[in-house]
């Protein structure tokens, strides 16, 4: 799909459809009333009539309406508040969209600039409207006999004033390498298990490093691993005939290239069976999606690869399958992780955390600005926050604070959690440094409190992205490409 912005009078362009929205009670704004006069009042009379009540997401289709360049005008309903929330947006750009790709035109010209969305200027509405109708469009049907129908819209115009011209362009730019960095993550979150394995993951990063200049690629193998010390990383693997591996990915696009960089740090589970400790098998298919946060940190770099933002940035990605057989790793089995710290693991689907130590260790070597690790590590974070809100907690509160600006600016939004140290005594052991659970309470926490454990020394923060990653079950079933905006807007934040 491609993007344009122009400062031109709507009723002057020729297009297969123009788009203007229209207010409840008849409500128009100025761009409306322009294109309403350049009609002598006929859109004023069909709303008269009672056509189109004006309800946020409600559409009517106008055909050869006089004095208009436009072959259709379509109609969108605004609703009464004076400012629309992001949801009332996202959900009036998406009633766009479905009716547009339901037309015969491979053009439209959305003439929205002059409606008001809360706490967004116009360069925060043009993100919002391009990443709703970028992401309205991604198709997985790879493995489908019968493909859908190639899309007939192939270009979306952006209608703005001469002085929002270059800051909406700007916005659309961003929300296009977004909406490519989360069709990426959603490609490799909807991948078959039996296809997307830790060794085609380290296949797709060395492909990403052909296709960018200037990203260094590392895939370190199980031998690697081994002589890191990385016993904890280890454990998680050894029952699976799928050997793991850590993916180092390296930008260096700051001015200053010895500038310390920011690191993003991805669970890469790409099966979780729960191992010995074996998941119930209703539903046990979508465990293919416990590797969506590697996939969040590969759709991160391609969004700022694409931007070629100046920052200086590491992606470490621990990927590994956690099956159950007679090498697999048992409750009651005692690890040594890359710090040297000892860990009793009792209960094995407690994995995330184990492979997360490990590479939270490895990341030391980068002497980084921050470091936030991304990961679908617990259900009781589900149970905490739903599918609307990813969990956030961390060592740092202005990094903390950071985050949650980010994803309030994204859309994509993260809900603090508390790491006092109370919760840090439910992970004692009486045999070990650390237990790997710490009992049916506060799980989401108490996870967290395990990985802070091995982040002492540096910055940082975990988004517990186990409600967000993906939509369970339905026609809608699939990853979602979440918390990338999020991730990416921290990243813009710290380039300015």
């Amino acid at each position: 799909m491609e993007f344009l912005v122009k400062s031109v009078r709507p009723e002057t362009l020729k297009t297969a459809t123009l788009v203007i929205a229209v207010g409840e009670g008849r409500k128009l704004g100025a761009t409306a009333k322009a294109v309403d006069e350049a009609t002598g009042g006929a859109i004023a009379n069909l709303l008269k009539r009672g056509d189109l009540a004006g309800k946020v997401g409600q559409t009517l289709l106008l055909q050869d309406l006089p004095n208009l360049k436009a072959e259709r005008v379509l109609l969108v309903g605004a609703g009464k508040d004076r400012e629309l929330s992001d949801r009332a947006y996202r959900k009036l750009v998406s009633a766009v969209l479905g009716n547009l790709k339901s037309l015969g035109g491979a053009d439209a010209v959305l003439a929205l600039g002059d409606l008001a969305v809360k706490g967004r200027n116009a360069h925060g509405k043009a993100r919002l409207q391009v990443e709703t109708l970028a992401d309205g469009t991604y198709v997985f049907d790879r493995f489908k006999s019968q493909k859908a129908d190639a899309p007939k819209l192939k270009k979306i115009t952006l209608l703005a004033d001469k002085a929002d011209a270059a800051t909406v362009e700007q916005g659309a730019r961003e929300a296009q390498a977004i909406a490519n960095g989360m069709a990426l993550t959603r490609d490799l979150g909807n991948l078959p298990p039996n296809l997307c394995h830790p060794t085609f993951l380290g296949e797709q990063a060395k492909a990403l490093g052909k296709e960018y200049k200037g990203l260094k690629v590392e895939v370190l193998d199980e031998k690697k691993l081994r002589e890191l010390g990385m016993g904890s990383f280890l454990a998680v693997a050894q029952g699976s005939d799928q050997p793991p591996r850590l993916i180092v990915l390296q930008y260096n696009g700051a001015k200053k290239k010895d500038e310390a960089p920011h690191v993003l740090v991805g669970k890469g589970i790409t099966f979780d069976t729960g191992g010995i400790s074996l998941k119930p098998g209703l539903g046990m298919d979508e465990m293919k999606f416990d590797m969506c946060g590697a996939a969040s940190v590969f759709g991160t770099f391609r969004a700022v690869l694409e931007l070629q933002l100046p920052i200086n940035l590491v992606g470490v990605m621990a990927c590994a399958e956690n099956m159950p057989s007679g090498g697999a790793t048992r409750p009651g089995d005692i690890v040594t992780t890359m710090s040297g710290q000892t860990v009793e693991i009792l209960n094995t689907d407690a994995e995330g955390r184990l492979v997360l130590c490990d590479a939270l260790t490895y990341v030391e070597r980068f002497k980084p600005q921050s470091v936030v690790d991304i990961a679908t590590l617990t259900g009781a974070c589900i149970v905490a926050l739903g599918s609307n809100t990813s969990g956030l907690m961390g060592n740092n509160d202005a990094l903390v604070k950071q985050l949650l600006k980010a994803g309030e600016v994204a859309d994509d939004r993260a809900w603090q959690l508390p790491l006092f140290d109370e919760y840090q005594e439910q992970l004692d052991s009486p045999f070990a440094d650390i237990a790997n659970i710490g009992g049916p309470k506060a799980g989401t926490i108490t996870a967290g409190c395990f990985l802070s454990r091995f982040a002492k020394k540096f910055h940082w923060a975990h988004l517990d992205i186990a409600g967000t990653a993906w939509i369970s079950g339905g026609k809608d079933k699939g990853a979602t490409g979440r918390p990338v905006p999020l991730l990416t807007q921290y990243l813009l934040d710290r380039a300015k």
